[in-house]
């Protein structure tokens, strides 16, 4: 018998939701060789890792204006007022949400 071209086994666990992704991910490749699949995508793959410090303010940002939101309508619903001061805080978050999203997809379009 011949000697093996690949003798070293390698064995990772992964969830029924993982396995259905690679399943997938192989049926658009046009194989259903599991070993060959993975083989070519942890030789020959590649991970894209984005630094994208705009994301982190947005997410950030948002956050603020939702917690906002919810306090405003806390407070409507104890006074059944609603205030300018607390309706222009929260236009101005929408509009540096809006601002930081623009600013997102001008990287990614640059990126394409």
């Amino acid at each position: 018998m011949a000697k093996r071209k690949r003798d070293v086994p390698v064995l990772f666990w992964v969830s029924p939701a993982e396995m259905d992704v690679i399943q997938q991910k192989m049926a658009q490749f046009g194989t259903k060789n599991l070993s060959a699949y993975l083989r070519k995508m942890a030789v020959d793959g590649y991970v894209v890792q984005l630094d994208l410090p705009e994301l982190k303010e947005l997410v950030s940002l948002l956050r603020r204006s939702s917690n906002n939101l919810n306090q405003l309508t806390r407070k409507v619903h104890e006074t059944g007022r609603i205030y300018d001061a607390d309706l222009e805080d929260i236009s101005q978050r929408q509009e540096q949400l809006w601002d930081g999203v623009k600013e997102i997809l001008t990287r990614l379009a640059k990126l394409s």
